[in-house]
C-alpha cells in the first residue's frame, strides 16, 4: 500500500512537467499518480477516457457552485425582506416611463410585491437555481463514445456488472442518477441549463441596481457611502453609486456568458470535438465567479441602503395635487356639484399651476388656488384628507406583508438556507 495517496505541491509540480511534455492534462496526472503509486501505475485509467475524469469532476463542481450561489442569494433576499418590512407603508412616488405615476410605497416600489417585478424575480431566481442544481445528473462510467464497450470487455461481457459499476460510481460521488445516454462527454446542454439561471439572475440584479442609480439621482434612496469615501476625483461633492454601477457592469457580463454555452452546445460534432474544452474552462468558472461578486455587492448594498423620507415627501407634494384632482372632483359631486363643471374648474387651475412649475420654476400651488376659489368651499374642510399620501397607496403595505409571509418566509425556511442565514454575516467589499 502506498503511503502518500493525496496530492501535494510537489505532485502538482510533477504534473506540470508531465503536461508540458505530453500536451495532455489528464495523462499528465495519470503519469504523476503512477509515480506516487507505482504498483498501481499499470492499471490507472484502465478502460477510462479523459472525459470520465474531467466531465464527472465538472458536474461535481457545477453542482457545488450552484449550492454556494443559492445560499448567497438567500442572504440577499433575507436582507431585502428586512428593508421591505421597515418601509412597507412609507408612501413614495411611483414612475412609469420614468414619468411621475400613482403613489406606491418604498418597500413595494424598491423591492416590489407580487404585482410588480424585482423582489419577486429574486425568488424566481432562487427557484430556478435550485431546479438547475437538483436536476444535475452524473456522466458516470460510459467509455470513449458512450457505449461502455471498454468496461464490457473488462468484465468479460457481463452487462450487469457494467451497469452496477456505473451505479456505484454515481452513488459514491453523491448523485442520485447518471445520464442514461452520453457521448464521450455529457451533453453540453447541461452547461446551458446551469448557466441559464445565472444569466437570468444577472438580469434581475441589473434592474435592481439600475433603479437604485436612478433613485440616487433623485436623492430619495442611496446605496452605502462611507464617511471617507470619495465619489469623484474632480468633483468633491459627488456621491456616485459605484456599487450599483459595478453590479450593472458585472451583470451584463454574466448575462452574455450563457451565449458561450449555447454556441458550444450547438457545435459538438457527433460524439464530441475538443473545441469545447478551452471555452468551457473559462466560461463556466467565470459565470460562477461573476455571480458570486454580484451577490456579494448586492448584499453589501442591501445591508446599507439609506432612505431620505423628507426628499420623498417633497417630491410627492410637487406631484400629488395633480393626482388628487379626480378625488376633488368626486368630493364636489358628492356634495351636490356638477361633474363637468368641477372638471373644467380643476382643468383651468391645473394649467395655471403647471405654468408656475414649468415656466417660472416655482412650487406647485394648485391646492392654494383651489382653496382660494369659492367654488370649492363645500369641500375645503376635506382637502387635507383628500391629499393624504397614505390614501393613494392602495393595498401596497398589505401586499408587502402577504408577500413576505406567504412567499419569502417559506422560501427561506429551507434548512439548507437557515444554516447560512443564522450566521448573520455582513458583506464587506475590499475596494
Amino acid at each position: 500500500m502506498e503511503a502518500n495517496l493525496h496530492l501535494d505541491e510537489k505532485q502538482f509540480e510533477i504534473a506540470a512537467i508531465e503536461e508540458k511534455k505530453r500536451r495532455h492534462d489528464v495523462m499528465a496526472h495519470v503519469h504523476t499518480f503512477g509515480q506516487v503509486a507505482p504498483s498501481a501505475a499499470g492499471i490507472i485509467h484502465l478502460g477510462a477516457t479523459s472525459c470520465y475524469v474531467t466531465d464527472n469532476a465538472d458536474l461535481i463542481f457545477i453542482r457545488e457552485a450552484l449550492s454556494q450561489v443559492i445560499k448567497k442569494l438567500a442572504v440577499v433576499i433575507d436582507r431585502l425582506s428586512s428593508f421591505a418590512e421597515q418601509y412597507r407603508d412609507l408612501p413614495t412616488l411611483g414612475f412609469t416611463h420614468f414619468q411621475p405615476a400613482q403613489l406606491t410605497t418604498v418597500a413595494s416600489f424598491q423591492f416590489p410585491t407580487s404585482h410588480t417585478l424585482k423582489y419577486q424575480e429574486l425568488l424566481w431566481d432562487l427557484r430556478n437555481l435550485k431546479r438547475a442544481r437538483d436536476d444535475i445528473g452524473f456522466r458516470g462510467v460510459k467509455g470513449t463514445t458512450g457505449t461502455q464497450a471498454s468496461f464490457l470487455t473488462l468484465f468479460d461481457g457481463d452487462h450487469d456488472k457494467v451497469e452496477e459499476l456505473d451505479r456505484l460510481v454515481t452513488s459514491l460521488c453523491g448523485f442520485s442518477y447518471a445520464y442514461p445516454v452520453t457521448s464521450q462527454t455529457y451533453s453540453r446542454k447541461v452547461d446551458v441549463d446551469a448557466l441559464s439561471p445565472l444569466a437570468s439572475f444577472g438580469a434581475t440584479a441589473h434592474k435592481i441596481a439600475t433603479d437604485l442609480r436612478l433613485l440616487a439621482n433623485l436623492k430619495e434612496v442611496e446605496e452605502p457611502f462611507e464617511s471617507t469615501q470619495i465619489g469623484s476625483s474632480a468633483m468633491a461633492y459627488k456621491r456616485n453609486p459605484m456599487r450599483s454601477e459595478r453590479i450593472c457592469s458585472l451583470s451584463r457580463h454574466l448575462m452574455v456568458l450563457q451565449q458561450n454555452a449555447l454556441m458550444t452546445s450547438s457545435v459538438q460534432w457527433f460524439e464530441r470535438t475538443l473545441d469545447d474544452s478551452a471555452n468551457r474552462r473559462i466560461t463556466i468558472p467565470e459565470a460562477f465567479l461573476t455571480a458570486d461578486i454580484v451577490l456579494t455587492t448586492l448584499q453589501n448594498v442591501s445591508e446599507g441602503l439609506v432612505v431620505y423620507p423628507k426628499v420623498i415627501a417633497r417630491r410627492i407634494s410637487q406631484e400629488l395635487p395633480f393626482m388628487a384632482t379626480e378625488n376633488i372632483i368626486m368630493a364636489i359631486v358628492k356634495n351636490g356639484g356638477d361633474r363637468q363643471e368641477a372638471h373644467e374648474k380643476i382643468r383651468v387651475l391645473s394649467h395655471e399651476a403647471g405654468h408656475q412649475v414649468k415656466h417660472l420654476g416655482l412650487e406647485n400651488d394648485l391646492i392654494d388656488r383651489v382653496k382660494a376659489d369659492s367654488y370649492f368651499d363645500p369641500i375645503k374642510a376635506q382637502l387635507d384628507e383628500l391629499l393624504n399620501p397614505s390614501s393613494f397607496i392602495g393595498r401596497a403595505p398589505e401586499q408587502v406583508d402577504k408577500f413576505l409571509r406567504d412567499w419569502v418566509k417559506p422560501a427561506l425556511a429551507d434548512p439548507e438556507l437557515q444554516e447560512v442565514l443564522s450566521k448573520g454575516e455582513k458583506a464587506e467589499l475590499n475596494v
